[in-house]
C-alpha cells in the first residue's frame, strides 16, 4: 500500500483503531456547523473503509462523537462478494455485477449483495476462496472471493 492508497480522515476516538472496518454513511445534519468538516467527510458515502494508522492523539471535538476525534490514516477494505464461478480467477480484474438472485432468505445473500460495493465498479480479485455451489438457493454457480476496489 503506497501514500497514495490512503486518506487522513477523522473518526470517533473510541473507534480509532488499526484494522476497523466500516461503512461511511455520509454527512449527518450535526456535521453542517462544524470547523472540521471537510476533513471527516472527504470519504466516499456508502463504501467501506479500514483504519491504517492513528496519525495523531491529539483529540478534535465533535458534535456526534462525544468523546471527540482522532485523525487517522484510512485505506479503502477489501470486500468478500460472491461472482459467478466461471470469473473467479485470481489476479483478474473485473466489473462487479451483483448476483442476480432475490431471495433475501438466503444464507449467502450479504455475500451476494455486499454493503459497500456498487453494480460497475472495478475491482480486482484478490483471492478466490470457496465455491457457494452448494448453498446457492437460486442454483448459480458462484465463488465466494476477495475483492479489492
Amino acid at each position: 500500500m503506497t501514500e497514495s492508497d490512503t486518506k487522513i480522515t477523522l473518526i470517533g476516538s473510541r473507534l480509532a483503531r488499526e484494522g476497523l472496518e466500516f461503512i461511511f454513511k455520509g454527512e449527518m445534519p450535526e456535521c453542517k456547523k462544524c470547523r472540521l468538516k471537510n476533513t471527516c467527510l472527504n470519504l466516499e458515502p456508502g463504501r467501506r473503509y479500514r483504519v491504517v494508522r492513528i496519525k495523531s492523539k491529539d483529540m478534535h471535538e465533535c458534535f456526534l462523537h462525544d468523546s471527540g476525534v482522532l485523525a487517522v490514516d484510512v485505506s479503502r477494505a477489501p470486500i468478500m462478494a460472491s461472482v459467478e464461478s466461471r470469473k473467479a480467477v485470481e489476479g483478474a480484474k473485473i466489473m462487479y455485477e451483483p448476483t442476480k438472485c432475490g431471495k433475501r432468505e438466503c444464507g449467502e445473500y450479504e455475500i451476494c449483495h455486499p454493503e459497500g460495493l456498487l453494480k460497475g465498479d472495478k475491482c480486482k480479485i484478490v483471492e478466490v476462496l470457496e465455491s457457494l455451489d452448494s448453498k446457492c438457493e437460486a442454483s448459480n454457480s458462484l465463488k465466494k472471493v476477495k475483492l479489492a476496489w
